[in-house]
């Protein structure tokens, strides 16, 4: 079966780098001597609400905007994604209700609450119980819904943008380091190497906790319900993966998947504040740990994605 949606590089991208432009920030690209002297990193840290999914949520509300206007939008996330579904639809004059789990991190629903975006946290486990809550709303009123990584415009907005502005800046670049959950970022990140005709190497990075994209890819099918196995520092990463975004990842080449421990992650949060000066949340450090075990041995320019920062003071790892 053919997959339900794909990229089309000049009507998602184009399109999804006019509707981010106007709204984000340009964010640092820097050298990161702490790794090696070939390594880089791109701070979206810095990105307005602490994340690159600000992009993708301004890409899919602009590209959606009637029918958001008619019927409004609904969301699920574990928390970056609400972040910026709430920047975007403020922004854009849109309306969006977002679910998220209650296990989210608090600064990221304080941060939902504070931009006036509708929010409504479920009881349950981790992302995949609010993506049914979410879903369950969109069938029964009719709202648009807009998932954090299967759709072409997420994927285009967040890897699509992101990735062009790496390469406007790093033309010689040839690795990136990205965490993986659903998928939409690898695959936005693939879209723009192709429409630059990059041949540059994707390093997808996982926790051992919630695999769901490199169990799926081993047993050659879509695993759409994930549960972790304990509780992850990368709770943003959680969840399992929809059958078209693992159709597209399956068929990417140039492209390697690796999973780190929580110890890893942990010791990575510690290694970005002390040694890089940076704060970030698990979900980001995923990148980090691996460029701790392995950058060396890459030949090349390597950025490693800071993602996101949006953590509570009490899952900081000291």
């Amino acid at each position: 079966m053919s997959p339900a949606w794909s990229i089309d590089l000049e009507r998602h991208l184009r399109e999804a780098s006019a509707a981010v432009a106007p709204h984000i920030v340009r964010t640092p690209l820097e050298r990161a001597p702490a790794f090696g002297e070939h390594v880089w990193i791109k701070r979206e840290t810095e990105q307005h609400t602490g994340s690159f999914k600000v992009r993708g949520a301004l890409a899919a509300l602009s590209a959606y905007r009637a029918d958001v206007l008619a019927r409004g939008a609904v969301a699920a996330s574990a928390g970056n994604h609400g972040l910026g579904m709430a920047y975007a639809a403020r922004a854009l004059g849109l309306p969006v209700r977002l679910y998220v789990p209650a296990s989210a991190a608090r600064v990221k629903v304080d941060g939902i609450r504070a931009l006036g975006a509708e929010i409504i946290e479920v009881d349950g486990v981790g992302y995949d119980g609010a993506e049914d809550a979410a879903l369950r709303d969109a069938a029964r009123t009719g709202a648009r819904f807009i998932s954090p990584y299967d759709d072409p415009y997420v994927a285009c907005g967040n890897g699509g943008t992101l990735g062009l502005e790496l390469l406007d800046a790093l033309p010689q670049c040839a690795t990136i380091v990205t965490p993986v959950g659903g998928g939409g970022l690898l695959l936005g990140l693939d879209a723009a190497r192709r429409s630059r005709g990059s041949a540059l190497r994707l390093i997808g990075v996982q926790s051992e906790a919630s695999p769901a994209m490199l169990l799926s890819l081993a047993r050659g099918s879509a695993i759409e319900r994930y549960e972790a196995d304990g509780a992850t520092l990368a709770e943003g990463l959680e969840g399992g993966v929809a059958a078209t975004t693992f159709a597209h990842v399956q068929a990417l080449a140039g492209v390697t998947l690796i999973t780190v421990s929580e110890r890893e992650i942990a010791a990575a949060m510690r290694f970005s504040r002390d040694e890089l000066g940076v704060v970030i949340e698990g979900s980001a450090a995923v990148c980090v740990a691996f460029a701790r075990r392995h950058a060396r041995h890459f030949d090349g320019a390597l950025v490693v994605l800071l993602t996101g920062r949006n953590v509570d003071a009490d899952r900081l790892v000291t």
